[in-house]
């Protein structure tokens, strides 16, 4: 749910260039984690929300205070 904010900060507010860099991004991330969940501890599997909310609760506390400084 961040990385659309994220093409938006990179892209503006141009929906037909935003919504298909949204989907290729958010695919190759998800694809990235999931690739990180299953190699991080190589026997065990760790569930791949677990690695996208460790990425993406550092990068959405980012956005809140970048826009609140913004305003």
């Amino acid at each position: 749910l961040i990385l659309p904010h994220a093409v938006r900060l990179l892209v503006g507010p141009r929906h037909r260039p935003l919504l298909p860099l949204s989907a290729i991004v958010g695919a190759i991330f998800l694809i990235w984690a999931d690739t990180a969940a299953r190699s991080l501890f190589d026997p065990r599997e760790l569930p791949v929300g677990i690695v996208t909310a460790i990425i993406g609760a550092p990068v959405f506390a980012l956005l809140l205070t970048r826009r609140r400084s913004a305003t």
